[in-house]
């Protein structure tokens, strides 16, 4: 089993005929991504990689049955395009690219909202359900089929998490990049419910980093949840007020630290994890 993405799951890539979105669309098809359209305004009745492309999203949805959405667009078209997407009834996407207007993201996120949708990102690697379905730009090298879940906000974390369960024989039921730009699609809350919905998933790798309340939001509803949830932050060592790579990495004051959230995570009831070491020796503590 899996979250949000599977091998039935009908993708569509919009830019697929831009360089990302061609370069990476044959990356996910070769690992068995059911990619099965693109769209490209303008460009409709082309093919890429031997799948149809559409001037608009409404016609792939007609086409095609698409139902999943991975945008490779440069931020500034990404608000119209994901709108586009959601309002044609694409109810998971995927929005890769980095320093997406803000403004842009809490329109997308509350068009997501109105119509069901869930979106992760933008600056997310993607998502990857081992051996179903990798959308984005995930190193299916890292990854194995498992029963363990993770959700980070940043991508380098996750390949470095799923090497770990995988070298330990835990595999991965699905590892979600919940992105690194200061307004996101989805919130660790709401990710951590989906694994919580899901029987295969036994266990839950939640990464997080300075900055923001992303993390700290996460409290009250992994209080509620029965599936153990493992947390780690990245930036223990982060000097104070400067940004440490993503666009919502910085501290201010004493606001945002790692120790902060992890000391929050574990008072709610996760397991605080300071190395990748950690994450196996506390499942087999668990029994996972």
């Amino acid at each position: 089993m899996a979250i949000l993405v599977n091998k039935d799951s009908k993708v569509m890539v919009q830019g697929i005929t831009g360089g990302a979105g061609k370069f990476h669309s044959e990356r996910m098809i070769v690992y068995g991504t059911n990619i099965v359209g693109g769209v490209t305004p303008g460009k409709g009745g082309q093919e890429v990689h031997h799948r149809p492309v559409f001037d608009t999203v409404a016609e792939c949805v007609e086409a095609t049955g698409a139902n999943v959405s991975v945008i490779f667009l440069p931020p500034q078209f990404v608000k119209e395009a994901a709108i586009e997407a959601i309002r044609a009834g694409i109810k998971f996407l995927v929005v890769i690219p980095e320093h997406i207007p803000i403004h842009d993201m809490l329109h997308v996120r509350r068009e997501a909202v109105a119509h069901g949708a869930t979106v992760i990102g933008g600056n997310t690697a993607g998502i990857i359900s081992p051996g179903q379905a990798n959308l984005g730009i995930m190193p299916d090298i890292a990854f194995s089929p498992g029963r363990v879940g993770t959700v980070s906000r940043s991508g380098s974390i996750t390949y470095y998490v799923a090497d770990t369960l995988t070298r330990s024989g835990y595999g991965e039921s699905t590892c979600v990049g919940l992105g690194g730009d200061p307004v996101l699609g989805s919130t660790f809350d709401e990710i951590l419910w989906k694994f919580e919905e899901d029987a295969d998933t036994k266990a839950v790798v939640m990464c997080g980093e300075i900055g923001g309340v992303y993390e700290e939001r996460a409290c009250e509803r992994i209080g509620q949840m029965k599936t153990p949830v493992l947390a780690m932050i990245g930036g223990m060592f982060a000097p104070p007020g400067k940004r440490m790579g993503h666009a919502g990495a910085i501290v201010e004051g004493k606001m945002g630290t790692a120790k902060e959230k992890l000391d929050a995570l574990a008072q709610a009831g996760a397991h605080p994890c300071k190395t990748f070491n950690d994450i196996p020796e506390v499942l087999k503590k668990l029994g996972v």
